[in-house]
This record gives structure tokens, C-alpha cells and sequence, in this order.
């Protein structure tokens, strides 16, 4: 059975002014945003609604019933941005939150409350921390989002609807309880339908034709007949484990059991189901409302905890507990399929499919950083910056074999750089060029090699190489862009450097 949450901020905005400039706690103020040339008001404090201020009044009758109140300006985006962190927030009782503007969240919370010891505890332990950061809110519990978004802004029941009790809940709230557009809650009252009990055993038939589909959609999902979807904030990925703390967790080594534990359950699920993980998060609640996280990532998709803890154990220290952790989160954003390998009598596998050579390359990247190994493919260009590829997994196969019958640097430029060269005739190697400011006098030099580009692709003058040798021993490989031409040199180049 499903369980929902529905939290509504009574004071947003002014609640987070509030917290951010604690002076303001007991003085009367509203946000107010510009309306036809008027200031009109758009949210009011707790203190300023006790004077008998209220939302959508205009600032200069607002200034008649209290003079000393204040007024600051009102951002649209501000609440949609509140209600993004406070979802982000509210991730560390359950994976699926969605916002629900303009002022509240909705929580599905199916299967987590029994980790509070009762749903009571759990809406109890959800609002006490919300009011500790200054909010004022009131939130409902109930099988359908209808109900618990009803119960939470009207009703004066417990707050904690039964499974099954939804329709008792809603029967004596008011029909705006149920989300209607203004003009069906208008009908509503002239024909004096004051209740939702005073309509909802009528004929289907009488009430679609006299207020709309809408009365009867919204009825039907606040009574669990008809689905609602959640547009969630952060979608849950499907390879997650959680585990909260009966303390705050404040050691090294406590965080290192809590990650043991995460890992096992996870490394089992994904063991079963012959997959392993690629990209995998850890993440820490603070009691402070901070998150800390951590992130690994593996060549081969792996389900060994003992190698997965110690590519997270590298980076533990960077976890700051501060007052404590009470909540910690494993997930693996990215899962392959672990292909069966044939086990072997000799361990000195040396290729790429072997299990240490990619572990060996997992703690690499861990302590030193995930840019620092790469693998290159050959790829079917005829430019040499362009003949090879960036390779994305260990797995991946080449299309074509690497060419062997020329020689190539051992280092090549990622584009070429320009230089300036002396050279006796057309089509002869240079005598000496200049690079980087350093005069080079060429010693040695091989026959003419020419490249030139695939026209399918794009057009471009043919290069001609040349491997060249300067007095030091050093050997270049240079290349001369097309022809010589009258009255006009070509451009050269230098492209690699040779062991």
C-alpha cells in the first residue's frame, strides 16, 4: 500500500527572510511585487497576518491597518528555488520527492516509515526538524496525495489518516480541499455544497454535467480510484541502498562500517542479477542539513566490495561529519552487465580483460584523478590528430587494426603548430626552423611522406612530411602545407616529436 506526505509551507518566503535575518522574527512584515503600477502583496509573515494582513492586498491599505509594517520586494523565482532545497532536504527520509508549487512538497514514504518505528514518529521527526530551521508548516499522511495535501491545509484531524480512511478524512473539509479551479469552487457555494460530504455520494452523471471532469478527477484520486502521477524532483536510481543512524555518526570509522555495510547489500543485489557497477556515490546527511558525497568510478563494471571499499577509502578522508551524520546513501548511477570470463590455471593474464589490470587502473585514476589514463583506438582518418579516438570503456573493440608500415612519433601534437623554416628549394627538406623561439639546424632528414585529406570529408591542400634531425640529435616531424607557388611560400609545421 502506498503512503504519501503532503508538507505545506504556511509562510515560505518569510519564513526563510526570517532565518536568514532573525530581527525580522518579530516584526511585522509582507513581500510585495509590482501589479498595473500598484505594490501588491504577495506573501505576509506570521506576525503580519495576526494584524490582519492578509496575501493579495495592495501595500497603501496595508500601511492603513499597521503603519509600521515593512515591506521588501517579492522574487518570483524565489519560491520555486526554496522548495527545490527544502525537497533536496527532505531526500533524507525518503528517494521520491516532488515539489508541489507554490508552497508544498509531496513525499511518497512507502516502506520507509517503519525505519522511524511508526508513521507517527516518522511525521513527528519530518516536522519537528523542519520547525528547528524556522519553518511554519503542517503536514498530513494518507494513502493518496489528494487526501494528504487536503488534511494538510484543512483539516483539524490527526494528521495521520488510516489506510482506507481517506473518504472519512475528507468529509467535512471544504470542497477547495480537493484542488478546484476557482470558478467550480464558486458554483459550488452559491448552491450552498459548503462540504465535500454534501457531494460526494451524488450521481457521477449529475456532476460531470453541472461542474466538469475536473470535481471528478480530483475526487477520485484524493479517494484512491484514480492514480496521480509525481513529477519528482531527483528521479531515484534504481541501484540504492540507505541506511540511517540511531546516533549521529562523527568517526572515520564509523563511516568506514557504514560504507562496508551500504557496499555488501548492494554488491549481493547486483551479484544476483550478474551486473556490476561503473559510476557509484556515497552520500552523508548531516544533522547540520548539509550533504557530504564522495564518487568512484571503475573500468570494468564490479560487484567486489573489498576493491570497490578501497577506491571509496581514498577519498573517506574528505568527508567532513562535522556535529554527525545520520543518514548515509549508496548509489550506483551507472550499471553494466558483468560478462562471464573462462577461469584460468596461469594467473599472468596480461590484457585488458584481466580483473588487475583494471583494478590497477581503478586505484590509479582514484588517487591521481579520472583524466590521467586514457585509451586510444585507431580510427579510420587520414589525418594523424584525427587517426585515433578517445576510447570510453576497456571493452570496447577496435573497428580496424592499427597501422604498422609508417613510422609515427612517439609523442604527437593535438593540432600542429605553426613554425618558421629555411628551405633550399621546392620539395627539399627544411636547413633549419624555428620553434618556440629556438633556432634548430637540421642535420638529417628522411624522404618525402604525403598525406592528404579525405575529400568525402573536407577539403584541404595535401601535406608533405618530413622526419627531421637537428645538431643535437633530436628528431622532429615536420610537414610543408601544399605547394610552392609564385610569389607565395607555403606554410610549415611541426606535428610530433620523435624518442
Amino acid at each position: 500500500m502506498q503512503r504519501f506526505v503532503a508538507i505545506w509551507f504556511r509562510h515560505l518566503k518569510t519564513d526563510r527572510m526570517i532565518h536568514y535575518h532573525p530581527h525580522l522574527e518579530t516584526a511585522p512584515f509582507v513581500l510585495a511585487f509590482p501589479d498595473h503600477g500598484r505594490m501588491r502583496i504577495t506573501e505576509v509573515s506570521a506576525s503580519a497576518k495576526a494584524k490582519g494582513i492578509r496575501v493579495g492586498m495592495v501595500v497603501a491599505d496595508a500601511r492603513i491597518i499597521f503603519p509600521e509594517i515593512q515591506v521588501f520586494d517579492d522574487k518570483p523565482s524565489l519560491a520555486d528555488t526554496l522548495l527545490k532545497k527544502l525537497g533536496l532536504w527532505c531526500m533524507r527520509f525518503t528517494p521520491v520527492v516532488a515539489v508541489d508549487p507554490p508552497t508544498g512538497i509531496i513525499l511518497d514514504v512507502s516502506g520507509c516509515t517503519h525505519l522511524w518505528g511508526s508513521e507517527e514518529m516518522y511525521l513527528e521527526d519530518l516536522t519537528t526538524k523542519l520547525k528547528s530551521l524556522g519553518y511554519h508548516i503542517r503536514a498530513a499522511m494518507a494513502d493518496t496525495i489528494g487526501t494528504a495535501w487536503a488534511v494538510s491545509r484543512f483539516g483539524k484531524i490527526k494528521a495521520v489518516i488510516r489506510q482506507g480512511e481517506q473518504a472519512e478524512a475528507l468529509l467535512s473539509l471544504p470542497p477547495a480541499a480537493l484542488r478546484l479551479e476557482t470558478a467550480i469552487l464558486e458554483r459550488l457555494q452559491k448552491l450552498g455544497l459548503y462540504q465535500i460530504s454534501s457531494f460526494m455520494t451524488m450521481q457521477r452523471s449529475a456532476l460531470r454535467r453541472r461542474f466538469g471532469q475536473q470535481l471528478l478527477r480530483r475526487l477520485d484520486q484524493a479517494l484512491g480510484n484514480e492514480n496521480e502521477l509525481m513529477e519528482l524532483l531527483i528521479p531515484p536510481e534504481p541501484y540504492s541502498e540507505r541506511l540511517p543512524c540511531l546516533e549521529p555518526v562523527q568517526t572515520r570509522t564509523g563511516i568506514e562500517i557504514a560504507l562496508q555495510q551500504l557496499l555488501e547489500r548492494l554488491c549481493k543485489r547486483l551479484q544476483q542479477e550478474g551486473k556490476g557497477l561503473r559510476v557509484a556515490t556515497f552520500k552523508g546527511y548531516r544533522i547540520d542539513h548539509k550533504t557530504e558525497q564522495i564518487h568512484i568510478s571503475t573500468n570494468h563494471p564490479s560487484h567486489a566490495v573489498s576493491h570497490l571499499f578501497s577506491l571509496f577509502e581514498l577519498k573517506i578522508a574528505t568527508i567532513e561529519p562535522a556535529a554527525g551524520i545520520e543518514l548515509f546513501i549508496l548509489e550506483a548511477s551507472k550499471v553494466e552487465v558483468i560478462n562471464p570470463l573462462q577461469e584460468t590455471l596461469w594467473s599472468g593474464n596480461s590484457s585488458l580483460e584481466s580483473k588487475e589490470i583494471a583494478e590497477l587502473l581503478d586505484r590509479l585514476e582514484s588517487k591521481l584523478g579520472s583524466d590521467i589514463i586514457h585509451r586510444y583506438l585507431p580510427a579510420e582518418h587520414h589525418w594523424p590528430e584525427r587517426s585515433a579516438r578517445l576510447a570510453e570503456s576497456l571493452e570496447e573493440k577496435p573497428t580496424i587494426a592499427w597501422s604498422a608500415g609508417k613510422l609515427r612519433p612517439i609523442q604527437l601534437l593535438n593540432q600542429p603548430q605553426r613554425i618558421e623554416v629555411t628551405a633550399p628549394i621546392p620539395d627539399y627538406p627544411p636547413m633549419n626552423f624555428r620553434y618556440k623561439g629556438t633556432l634548430h639546424k637540421v642535420v638529417k632528414s628522411d624522404a618525402c611522406e604525403r598525406i592528404e585529406p579525405e575529400w568525402w570529408l573536407a577539403g584541404g591542400l595535401h601535406r608533405d612530411y618530413y622526419i627531421v634531425e637537428d645538431e643535437e640529435g633530436i628528431r622532429y616531424w615536420l610537414f610543408r602545407s601544399g605547394h610552392y607557388e609564385a610569389g607565395k611560400n607555403p606554410s610549415w609545421f611541426i606535428h610530433g616529436f620523435f624518442a
